[in-house]
């Protein structure tokens, strides 16, 4: 396996409809950001190139089979190798991790991964019936299964399990919000209080519109490289900012339907599932205690497929104290209840102790004023870009969008490439996650990427 980096990225301006292009362009506002940043013109990047991988959801949003093939000509880089990838809310993270393996096996020196979704083809109404084609068609859909119902019973499970509020999902909230504030490419950049997050109209409890995420239409994309693939960007006169390594990937899985997932006793979750940071006395016995009075794993109150994604990851990158080892994370909060969950998958706290997490403060940024007393803010900032909540999730693009503001921070050019004064620049950050996922947690990727 061979050391892979991320070059460049670049993302289109996520908003509710872009009327004005079709998907092709928007992808090449994406594709032309990379070229602009790296001071190339596209003959250059037509010769270094080798090969591409997209992302897209849906054939209905697009409303065309093959769109894939349709944004490489586009682009200019027919007849250049490329395959398309789709999985679920995950897609744009699936992307990232194979063209990670297109660099990292060999095949290709130089990768851009570009990904897309164009949602406002159809009503809301509608465009949530086709995200709800991802659940089971035979059992979950026909008796109501669209995605904010299966959310909002997940987390009442986590409220029942584990004592978290409806504050502390809209703490989530004002958070993401607050932080998109300062990001241009955001849908949404509000400044809210928690009241205000609970006032919005009720979806199903106890989500509130304010605690999920929109629809969008966007686009994103990274390029990368092996050391080869520098080299070759180098000798054509690029303008390489500091060198970000993918330092490792994880993935997991799980069943569609959550009635097929199987519970674990404590031995075999302890064996089986437990990370690194939670090899510890004290640790086994808390959690010992939790199944000891009914808490059963993989519950619907947590993801399996993000935790398994979670351990390879750290594994492979050689983590073992993600709370300590990472300095932040992009994290897929399609709705505030899975960010709080995916704390807990993550390792970033035990179980149980995501709500804790925020009202501790831990993922808020520090020197941000979020209208909230916060004991310890910025010991792990998550989504500072503002997630998916505020900045949107067309969905193909998302786990891409995630993979750019993450090599934004670790190369240090948040001011640059977002304009004012670099507010939400952490500080020498060196080591980021990016997590993505798909369903009720069925795909799930984690990707650690690491300033050298």
């Amino acid at each position: 396996m061979r050391n892979v980096y991320v070059v460049s990225g670049g993302v289109s301006k996520f908003t509710k409809a872009r009327p004005d292009v079709t998907f092709q362009p928007m992808v090449k506002e994406a594709y032309d950001y990379i070229l602009n940043d790296l001071g190339l013109t596209q003959p250059q990047a037509f010769e270094l190139i080798d090969g591409t991988v997209c992302s897209y959801f849906s054939d209905h949003f697009a409303r065309q089979l093959m769109a894939g093939i349709m944004v490489q000509d586009y682009l200019g880089l027919c007849p250049k190798p490329s395959f398309r990838v789709e999985s679920g809310g995950a897609t744009g993270g699936v992307c990232f991790q194979e063209a990670y393996k297109q660099v990292a096996s060999g095949y290709l020196d130089v990768c851009l991964a570009y990904g897309f979704e164009k949602m406002s083809h159809v009503e809301t109404w509608k465009g949530n019936e086709f995200i709800a084609l991802a659940s089971d068609q035979d059992f979950d859909y026909p008796v109501g299964g669209f995605y904010s119902g299966y959310y909002a019973m997940m987390v009442v499970r986590h409220m029942h399990e584990f004592g978290t509020t409806p504050e502390q999902l809209a703490k989530v909230s004002v958070k993401n919000h607050r932080n998109a504030f300062y990001n241009p490419y955001a849908q949404k950049r509000l400044k809210l209080t928690v009241q205000e997050v609970r006032d919005s109209p009720m979806v199903a409890y106890p989500l509130t519109r304010l605690d999920i995420c929109v629809m969008s239409d966007g686009a994103a994309a990274v390029l990368l490289a092996s050391e080869a693939g520098l080299e070759k960007l180098r000798q054509a006169g690029a303008q390489l900012a500091p060198a970000v390594q993918v330092a490792g990937i994880g993935r997991g899985t799980d069943a569609m339907r959550m009635a097929d997932r199987p519970h674990q006793d404590f031995d075999q979750f302890f064996a089986r599932n437990a990370l690194p940071s939670e090899q510890t006395a004290e640790t086994k016995a808390y959690y010992r205690e939790l199944f000891e009075r009914g808490t059963h794993y993989p519950g619907v109150h947590s993801f399996r497929a993000g935790r398994m994604a979670s351990r390879e990851a750290y594994r492979n990158a050689g983590l073992s104290e993600p709370l300590k080892e990472l300095d932040f994370v992009e994290l897929h909060d399609a709705y505030t209840s899975s960010e709080i969950q995916t704390y807990e998958d993550m390792g970033l706290c035990r179980y149980g102790e995501g709500g804790q997490f925020v009202d501790e403060g831990y993922p808020f940024l520090s020197g941000l004023d979020y209208g909230l007393e916060l004991a310890h803010p910025g010991k792990l900032p998550v989504n500072p870009s503002g997630g998916l909540i505020a900045c949107g999730h067309p969905v193909g693009a998302t786990g891409l969008m995630q993979a750019v503001f993450a090599l934004w921070q670790l190369q240090g050019t948040i001011k640059k490439h977002y304009g004012g004064d670099g507010t939400v620049q952490i500080t020498q950050a060196k080591r980021g996650a990016i997590h993505s996922h798909a369903g009720t947690g069925t795909y799930v990727t984690v990707s650690i990427l690491e300033r050298k």
